[in-house]
């Protein structure tokens, strides 16, 4: 017996039925686990070197993110990603961490892009860099509001995309403590902050 899950049906016990080198057939027998979707959260960043790109892309599947998106910002080091190779990677953490849900991973697009085409009931947790130390909290009203993370590159955002952001009436500013963090670990750090406060932590 062998557990399968396919993000939308739960996880179900199966049964190897046929096995060859390249394909094979598994019957599904039992329901083991009842599908678990994730609050309905995207997770924004701007790549950064591979492994750490890999890392964030990990935890933030294993930490209950619905979609992740990357984007190009002023400062972004990298200019193109493997999308396929990331969703990879979000379905082995998927599988590791006992989800069954995989999160889609999106093609890079531009920030600006994005925003502009913002979808009108979903508010923007903008973690800013230049805010550590400030005392700039999550907003705790629960309305039932899906939401989005963005994350900057390790230059930071540029002062045109922080006084755009900070413009926008869904976007709400956020400190993420007395110090500024490596993208990788403000990723986490911003998905733990909204999952205790909003999510499905608490």
């Amino acid at each position: 017996m062998v557990a399968v899950f396919d993000g939308k049906n739960g996880e179900w016990q199966a049964e190897v039925a046929e096995a060859g080198k390249r394909k094979g057939i598994l019957v599904c027998v039992e329901e083991s686990a009842p599908q678990m979707d994730p609050p309905d959260l995207w997770l924004l960043f701007a790549p950064i070197k591979k492994a750490r790109t890999d890392f964030i892309v990990e935890k933030a599947a294993e930490m209950g993110a619905r979609r992740i998106v990357p984007v190009q910002t002023d400062f972004t080091n990298s200019e193109r990603i493997r999308q396929d190779r990331l969703q990879a990677h979000a379905v082995e953490a998927a599988e590791q961490c006992g989800g069954t849900y995989v999160p889609e991973v999106a093609d890079l697009e531009k920030l600006e892009s994005m925003l502009a085409n913002w979808p009108e009931d979903r508010k923007l947790m903008f973690c800013d860099e230049a805010e550590a130390g400030n005392q700039l909290f999550l907003d705790q009203t629960d309305d039932g509001s899906p939401w989005a993370i963005l994350i900057g590159p390790e230059g930071g955002f540029s002062d045109a995309e922080r006084a755009r952001l900070k413009s926008l009436p869904f976007a709400h500013v956020v400190s993420l403590g007395p110090r500024i963090l490596r993208a990788d670990t403000a990723a986490v750090a911003a998905m733990t902050l909204w999952q205790q406060t909003l999510g499905d932590w608490r």
